[in-house]
């Protein structure tokens, strides 16, 4: 991601970083079911797997798959240090199974394989190129059998339905009782999106070399991609 991208991205979610987890549940229509479904998928045969979160903000999504796997040893990875600020609050600074960098995840490397990795709303922040990268990038980071869930936004298969997902989504959101001003910011927020479809999504897995990659769950254009690597 380039410098520029990084710092108009953190600079979004520093700003919102205070009100994010409260506003989530109103800006996310399909917000239990989603949750639910990546949770679901974050799946693995031992009790103290490691977990990657990519775009972990304030840990949203890593504290679902911790109160699924208590011993978990998870990584957060962001751009915002307010956002993973807040995730320490969540957790507790002491949690020492609980590891946070405020860095680019495009670029992170472990010598340590992962059992599983996961993200949630904000791959769709990549340029299609970046994503691509980053998915060969994730396929290296699994140990075999390992698993990637990725919850996030995508761009409809054609204009009218992406001009449907999005009428839909304001629609929802203008029915809630968020402020014009949370309102505003969070459309603001959604000119960083670059979208990708999802068919093209899921074929960029495959050719990373995934396996049983799926769209497990849909609503209007909030997803869940489950791939798996292949076991030895």
């Amino acid at each position: 991601m380039s410098e520029q991208a990084n710092q108009q991205i953190t600079t979004k979610f520093n700003e919102i970083a205070e009100k994010y987890d409260s506003q989530r549940r109103k800006l996310i229509p399909c917000f239990d079911d989603f949750y639910q479904t990546a949770t679901s998928l974050v799946h693995v045969d031992h009790a103290s797997p490691r977990i990657l979160d990519l775009g972990a903000g304030t840990g949203l999504f890593s504290s679902y798959a911790l109160s699924k796997y208590p011993n978990a040893q998870i990584t957060l990875i962001d751009l915002s240090q307010s956002m993973l600020d807040i995730a320490k609050r969540r957790f507790g600074e002491t949690l020492a199974t609980m590891t946070y960098m405020a860095a680019d995840y495009s670029i992170f490397e472990s010598s340590e394989p992962f059992d599983c990795v996961i993200s949630s709303l904000s791959i769709h922040h990549l340029e299609d190129q970046a994503k691509q990268d980053l998915y060969k990038r994730i396929f290296k980071l699994l140990k075999p059998g390992g698993v990637f869930v990725n919850a996030d936004q995508i761009q409809g298969s054609s204009p009218f339905l992406d001009q449907l997902y999005r009428s839909d989504w304001v629609a929802k959101v203008e029915a809630t009782d968020l402020t014009q001003e949370a309102l505003q910011a969070a459309y603001e927020r959604t000119k960083l999106d670059k979208m990708a479809p999802l068919d093209q999504q899921l074929n960029w897995l495959r050719t990373c070399g995934f396996i049983d990659v799926d769209c497990v769950y849909k609503y209007f254009n909030f997803v869940v991609m489950y791939a798996r690597k292949q076991a030895v």
